[in-house]
């Protein structure tokens, strides 16, 4: 049998000192949180919109480095980058609905493959609490048909949604830290 022992963190006294400010972060992150939920499809268009830029950025710098670096193994590979990181942000940022239904559907499809896999592996493999692995397996099933099953239009919604659950839930987890820190203080 494995003993467990409480481990010794120190923290530093200004980080303690600043807790308001990891309080206001979390607050601030789950109020995001709340409204991407509330508005998923508005959420849904501005995440797409950021990726689609997020990528011609890097396929600019893709582009710096291979003139800048000049000739070299990998010169070709930073070309071949550049223009798909180019093409694919261009075409995000040029329709951010459309590319948010087909990614939308890319990820339904995984979660229906990753829950069928999860559902049988605990199964297959004998796996102790075995009950906790075909139940996430489970879930994740239901959510991949819950998804593809509203498909085309579950890919108005589903990204913002995502993106909005995320960021409640690292807002909470914030200001526990937040709260944390001030009894430490």
């Amino acid at each position: 049998m494995m003993e467990v022992t409480a481990l010794d963190v120190r923290i530093p006294a200004e980080i303690i000192h600043n807790w308001g400010w990891f309080l206001v972060l979390g607050i601030g992150l789950l109020l995001l949180g709340i409204l991407a939920v509330v508005r998923a499809v508005a959420a849904t268009v501005v995440s797409m919109l950021f990726f689609g830029w997020l990528l011609v950025i890097a396929a600019g710098i893709e582009v710096v480095q291979a003139i800048m670096v000049g000739k070299w193994a990998g010169l070709y590979h930073h070309w071949l980058a550049a223009v798909l990181f180019g093409v694919v942000g261009a075409l995000i940022v040029w329709r951010p609905v459309a590319s948010a239904e087909v990614l939308t559907l890319l990820m339904g499809a995984f979660f229906l493959v990753a829950g069928l896999f999860e559902l049988i592996t605990p199964f297959a493999v004998s796996l102790p609490d075995w009950g906790w692995h075909a139940l996430n397996g489970l879930i994740t099933l239901l959510l991949g048909i819950l998804v593809l099953a509203q498909w085309p239009v579950s890919g108005l919604w589903v990204i913002g949604m995502f993106v909005g659950i995320a960021l409640i839930f690292n807002g909470a987890s914030w200001i526990a830290l937040a709260l944390d820190l001030r009894s430490l203080g």
